[in-house]
């Protein structure tokens, strides 16, 4: 195994499509439906994520769109980035799901139909989302996540946990595909807003223990955070490859659920 693979592993694992475009025809032929009932961005995404929302939003793939994202881990990447792209927004005082509002208005006129502005971490993004979903009255048995790639698979199986019979609709912001040249790593394809290398494979190697079901994972034998997920070996090798080169992002206390 050699980096760029193991790299490209967590990426694919983590990182999950269910569908290769949000469009009614892919929905429709993949699920037997034409729209899904809710689309959720959360701000934890890079930059690109508002440009996936506001394509879903374009093809009409949900009948309700939502933006989920307080203040976490990621939020003050979020702020610098999108205030950099876009001078006219001030984002210094933004939530993470209004600064991506603010840019769906800026550049496409879209607006999201709700906003929750108060989670911190994954768990209570899943949470309060719910809570927003019951207290709108919206019946969701379809709903289509996009989270930043390397959170993707995890948010799905936090909604899981609290809702196993609802169909989650993976579309994660984006799908990044690592390269090596002379001794650097690059992506293949330019993404908007993407983490420099390093802080995108620390991201990725932060999830693997947390998704394992075991008594330091978040799974219902540890913190109980999530769903059971299976891991197959090649991935867990995979992480276990690159941990012995790079660091291993450790959860912040701050963003933790009070």
């Amino acid at each position: 195994m050699n980096r760029v693979d193991a790299i490209n592993k967590l990426g694919r694992f983590c990182g999950r499509r269910d569908v290769v475009e949000l469009t009614g025809k892919e929905l429709l032929l993949k699920y037997g439906i034409s729209q899904a009932d809710v689309m959720v961005l959360f701000g934890g995404s890079i930059l690109c994520g508002g440009d996936v929302l506001a394509e879903a939003m374009r093809n009409k793939a949900a009948k309700y769109y939502m933006i989920v994202g307080g203040f976490g881990h990621t939020t003050a990447t979020l702020r610098e980035k999108m205030h950099e792209a876009y001078p006219q927004i001030e984002t210094s005082k933004l939530q993470e799901a209004e600064v991506f509002d603010l840019y769906l208005r800026d550049r496409y006129g879209f607006s999201a139909d709700y906003l929750e502005t108060a989670s911190t971490n994954c768990g209570n993004n899943i949470t309060n989302m719910l809570h927003l979903i019951e207290q709108e009255g919206i019946s969701c048995s379809n709903i289509i996540l996009s989270q930043d790639a390397t959170m993707q698979l995890r948010m799905t199986a936090g909604l899981r946990k609290y809702c196993p019979e609802m169909n989650i609709i993976n579309y994660s912001a984006y799908q990044a595909q690592v390269e090596e040249s002379s001794g650097m790593l690059s992506f293949v394809r330019d993404i908007w807003g993407m983490w420099p290398m390093d802080r995108y494979i620390t991201l990725l190697l932060g999830e693997i223990p947390r998704l394992r079901d075991d008594e330091n994972g978040y799974g219902p034998r540890g913190k109980n955070y999530i769903d059971h997920v299976d891991i197959p070996r090649d991935v867990i090798e995979a992480f276990e490859f690159l941990s012995k080169e790079y660091a291993i992002r450790e959860a912040n206390p701050a963003y933790a659920t009070n």
